[in-house]
């Protein structure tokens, strides 16, 4: 007996179509199972990813955290006062920017309440100018201008070389002797044992700060950071 031609045709096309839909759904499956993965073993934080290079625990604050003050830190604000915040800082980070601006105004809130001490902490990845910058500003204060050059650089909504000079220029410095300690990195330790002391200390991101031992991360709005300081002051 003789096949039927439609007969077959028909057979071959229900198969090809039956063939497609099967690949079609093992490939959703796979897919769906790579994304899950990809999920399950990101390491950022949620809220400011490209600030941050690894998740924090948790439970950051109950850990005490012991930074020693010295005098070749770069403190604002009462030495001696009652509440110390260890700020560890990226020149190119827009939190930090904000940031900047809420600790000035807490300076001026609390002046004789609150020392505002300053560390770098660039995180070279993805700003890749954070770490000159912050180099720069050592130069600065070799002439005495650590806290002009800082303001103005987080005054800037991009920051390149020229931009640098240009800060080192406004605020009276001395473009010879600034930018041969540019050049020559002549405090690139400096700078990175700070970030050492921040990784050792727990800081994950920027801006990340020690408050009188504990580590707080995160650009806190004004109102977060006046609670902290009055909570400190009470005790």
């Amino acid at each position: 007996m003789q096949d039927n031609p439609n007969t077959s045709k028909n057979g071959f096309m229900f198969g090809l179509v039956t063939g497609i839909a099967v690949i079609a759904v093992l490939g959703f499956f796979v897919l769906l199972v790579m994304n899950l993965s990809n999920k399950t073993g990101d390491t950022k934080v949620a809220g400011d990813d490209n600030q941050q290079i690894q998740p924090t625990t948790g439970n950051e604050q109950n850990s005490p955290v012991d930074i020693q003050i010295t005098s070749s830190d770069h403190i604002r604000g009462n030495p001696d006062a009652a509440v110390t915040i260890v700020e560890f800082s990226d020149f190119q980070c827009p939190y930090c920017q904000n940031f900047h601006n809420t600790l000035n105004q807490l300076m001026d809130d609390y002046p004789n309440d609150v020392r505002w001490v300053y560390k770098h902490f660039p995180l070279d990845s993805i700003h890749s100018m954070a770490r000159t910058a912050a180099e720069a500003s050592e130069c600065a204060a070799e002439q005495g201008k650590f806290w002009e050059f800082t303001d103005r650089t987080f005054e800037l909504s991009s920051l390149t070389r020229t931009s640098i000079d240009n800060i080192a220029s406004q605020i009276g410095l001395d473009a010879d002797q600034f930018s041969s300690c540019v050049d020559n990195r002549k405090y690139k330790d400096k700078v990175e044992t700070d970030y050492q002391l921040g990784i050792q200390s727990g800081v994950r991101g920027t801006p990340g700060n020690i408050i009188n031992g504990q580590l707080v991360s995160g650009a806190l709005p004004i109102e977060q950071m006046t609670s902290i300081v009055e909570q400190i002051l009470a005790k």
